[in-house]
């Protein structure tokens, strides 16, 4: 038997015991298992016609590659831009991706600064930094600059691993809707991903090597370290909207760029002394759970002096 012959025999053998948990999960859920050899670049335009002809609107692609390239930037912003309601889950390793925007890899033709450069070069020639919180900091930049063009909202976690930051899991989404979902069920399962840097609105506000980021690890602990934050980032957001704005016009700006739960959000909202929410009808809510996309943010009249990010 060939060694690719055994590969197909244990991957239908592991993937038949899920297939039989989940198809009675519910009566109205259908499976269709196909097994393919290609490459999923060369396989994509024919995974695409054929969903465009099922006229599915609600499309996940899971992708899993063993390094970085076999998925490129490209093709994820293709995923994103041929559906409404897209989301792409993108599991690759940091120390190829680096070695793709390498300058000795022309290949890579990734137009960065030359001081990112030469950190990409530095993390390379010590893989031991990849231990370390600031430089798990300084690739979650070089990630997000380099792949969040390929959707709106863009999560660049990676796979938590104090031994080595080594493997990013990336979410990408056409839908703030769907960075938020994502977000909590991260908080439900937490220790699974790690971020290193601000924990409020704007994420990598910070400068990882001058001591100016966190490591959140979506635990309980570091939501309350998030809500320290979320107390000063909001008023500040909703001040340079003009002191009022819509929940959903603030959730489509503020989940571009946040690891935070939706509660702690809604939490940090009403207690804040600065904000007041108003229903549509003019009424005032005071609970965090009753708020809704038809409400509007509005900052008191009076109220303390509001700083920048820190």
């Amino acid at each position: 038997m060939t060694e690719s012959a055994t590969y197909w025999i244990y991957l239908k053998k592991n993937v038949s015991n899920y297939l039989s948990e989940a198809g009675g999960t519910g009566p109205n859920l259908k499976l269709v298992v196909e097994y393919h050899s290609e490459s999923f670049e060369s396989l994509y335009p024919t995974i695409k016609a054929r969903i465009k002809q099922a006229k599915c609107s609600n499309i996940i692609f899971n992708l899993d590659q063993c390094g970085y390239t076999h998925v490129t930037a490209q093709l994820i912003r293709d995923i994103m831009t041929s559906w409404q309601k897209a989301e792409v889950l993108l599991t690759f390793m940091i120390s190829t991706l680096l070695a793709y925007l390498s300058p000795d890899k022309e290949k890579g033709g990734a137009r960065l600064d030359p001081v990112v450069r030469e950190k990409i070069d530095t993390v390379l020639r010590d893989q031991g930094l990849l231990k370390k919180q600031e430089w798990l900091g300084e690739c979650e930049k070089i990630v997000f600059d380099h792949l969040r063009s390929c959707a709106p909202y863009v999560s660049p976690f990676s796979i938590a691993n104090p031994d080595g930051w080594k493997y990013w899991l990336m979410h990408f989404a056409n839908s703030y809707r769907a960075r938020q979902v994502y977000n909590n069920v991260l908080h439900a399962d937490g220790l699974a991903q790690a971020h290193f840097g601000r924990l409020g609105l704007n994420m990598l506000a910070y400068d990882a090597l001058a001591g100016g980021g966190q490591l959140y690890i979506f635990d309980r602990s570091s939501r309350v370290q998030a809500i320290e934050s979320l107390n000063h980032d909001i008023p500040r957001f909703i001040a340079e909207s003009g002191d009022m704005m819509g929940v959903e016009e603030f959730y489509a700006a503020a989940y571009s760029e946040t690891p935070a739960h939706s509660d702690d959000i809604h939490k940090s909202i009403i207690d804040n002394p600065d904000i007041e929410v108003i229903t549509p009808n003019g009424g005032r809510r005071r609970e965090a759970k009753t708020i809704d996309v038809g409400d509007t943010l509005k900052l008191k009249s009076q109220r303390s002096i509001i700083f920048g990010f820190k």
